[in-house]
């Protein structure tokens, strides 16, 4: 009987195989990362909170995203093209592109994603106000028709932080924007696992292999995403101290937020690197909720404001460290454009002027609730110091400890502070969030349609409005400085002051970027 050449080889190859050693595959080594604060949600369309933001990184991608000179590039696009009356943009997709569950992105996926993100984020809402429509002319054309030119689409587009355009199913999209989407698949760098989710404790995400990163270095949220880590883990740990020693004993190896207390300590540790990776900082803020008394009182507001301790907020939050912080009485972020402290007036811990104040307000008792996340140790601070400000000045004060979870959902409840409600609660946000009339959550005054708080303000609308489409710079400046003007008159939120947190890493990790955002590609393990 005859045997072919091909046959031949094929059986000496089995041979070979089944006489030599089996090769033990090497075990994955996973990223273990301790964020700021719980995965409170899963859905990044739904809510500002950072670490939820991060989470959408992971999983999601987006059509644009800004480098370190916070410029807006193409990301999912290949690139865009506008008609000649500046009312139509043509947005071309990169070929490839992969939802997790295998699916081609479409064009039509995209126009749904916008459309769902632009009813709820504030930036979103504006860019939607000149939208005539979020369509599609092909699988690959994302086709935004304008009521009127608006030039700042693609800086919208690319946002990067708070509620970000990301691009997710049409089936998905379709759903309600004032519901939480559950299902989580993306088109980004990791696919999250489900089945391994436990909130408060345990989140788990794997490389995306039918991702298609961008051929350009990576640079803040532009550029190629791509997933050297095979697996990373997040490690949801409340106490600062139990971190730390997590990272000792190197039971963790990344730890976003180093506790000022503890950073003595953790620099001791020869096997971490401790930097700061976020160049513009974090701006803590103070809201209240205008639809209850007493801060429904712009003269309560005025008072509070006056006697304002911001050197005590920054001190509480980085453990008496002057080279970590600056006070900014401003609500643009100092060391912006638009960032002129016009609120030295305003705010000027004065305690004895802010009491006289409070006499004259027709502030009448009413309790004043401060939600407070105890689990998150860089805002935690903030409540405190509100606390025994608002007992100092005579107010009936009353301190919520929560954790982070608990306080965004009921940040977002409109009952009276003695039926569950709330007054007063805090945040930071990153100086990408603040910088410009159009994206500054704190200040806008969209009412019930806008952010926790629900400040109106048809005359910061207005200009706002105006700043969108004004045609030369000098113009922007006047009509920033006139929205500036209104904040400080009527306080929608307090500045409290610019402060920065350092990381702290495991030395193996290499390719760790700046930016505002935490992100896990372009690390490796050396």
């Amino acid at each position: 009987m005859l045997i072919s050449r091909r046959a031949a080889m094929r059986g000496a190859a089995t041979a070979v195989a089944l006489a030599a050693p089996a090769v033990q595959a090497q075990p994955v080594r996973p990223l273990r990362f301790v964020p700021t604060a719980d995965l409170s949600s899963l859905d990044p369309h739904w809510t500002t909170t950072q670490t939820v933001a991060t989470h959408g990184y992971y999983v999601f991608d987006t059509l644009f995203g800004v480098d370190a000179k916070l410029e807006a590039k193409p990301q999912m696009a290949e690139g865009y093209t506008i008609d000649d009356d500046g009312k139509t943009w043509n947005i071309k997709l990169r070929p490839g592109l992969k939802f997790h569950d295998g699916e081609r992105v479409l064009a039509r996926d995209c126009a749904a994603s916008l459309k769902r993100w632009s009813a709820r984020d504030v930036f979103g809402q504006t860019a939607a106000s000149f939208v005539e429509e979020w369509g599609a002319t092909d699988d690959r054309t994302i086709r935004v028709r304008l009521k009127r030119p608006f030039a700042l689409l693609a800086d919208a587009l690319g946002k990067p932080n708070g509620m970000v355009p990301f691009i997710m199913p049409e089936r998905l999209a379709l759903t309600d924007p004032n519901k939480q989407v559950s299902e989580m698949v993306g088109s980004g760098p990791y696919r999250f696992m489900a089945n391994e989710f436990v909130q408060g404790s345990h989140a788990a995400y794997q490389r995306f292999d039918g991702y298609v990163p961008r051929q350009e270095p990576a640079d803040w949220c532009s550029g190629g995403k791509v997933a050297r880590i095979e697996r990373v883990e997040w490690k949801v740990i409340n106490d600062p101290s139990t971190v730390a020693a997590a990272l000792q004993n190197r039971e963790v190896d990344w730890w976003e937020q180093v506790q000022p207390d503890l950073l003595p300590l953790v620099k001791k540790m020869a096997h971490l690197r401790v930097h700061n990776t976020n160049p513009i900082g974090y701006n803590g803020t103070l809201r209240f909720n205008h639809l209850h008394a007493p801060f429904n009182n712009v003269d309560v507001r005025r008072a509070v404001a006056m006697g304002l301790p911001q050197d005590d907020y920054m001190r509480a939050v980085t453990g008496n460290d002057e080279s970590l912080f600056t006070t900014c009485k401003s609500l643009f972020p100092c060391g912006t454009r638009y960032g002129i402290e016009i609120g030295k007036d305003i705010i000027k811990g004065d305690l004895a002027a802010a009491r006289a104040l409070l006499a004259k307000s027709g502030y009448n008792g009413e309790k004043v609730v401060v939600l407070n996340p105890a689990d998150v140790p860089s805002i935690a601070p903030f409540g405190h110091v509100t606390f025994d400000y608002l007992k100092k000045l005579g107010m009936n004060a009353e301190l919520a400890d929560t954790d982070w979870g608990t306080l965004v959902q009921r940040r977002n409840s409109k009952e009276p502070p003695e039926k569950g409600g709330w007054s007063v609660f805090h945040t930071w946000w990153f100086g990408t969030s603040l910088a410009h009339p159009a994206i500054s959550t704190v200040i806008r005054g969209l009412g019930a349609k806008g952010w926790a708080g629900w400040f109106e303000n048809a005359r910061i609308e207005s200009l706002t409005a105006e700043w969108l489409t004004a045609g030369t710079e000098p113009d922007r400046d006047r009509l920033a400085a006139s929205i500036h003007a209104e904040t400080m008159a009527t306080l929608p939120s307090l500045p409290l002051g610019r402060f920065f947190i350092n990381t702290a890493y495991r030395k193996e990790l290499s390719g760790m970027l700046e930016g505002t955002t935490p992100v896990a590609w372009n690390l490796a393990w050396s």
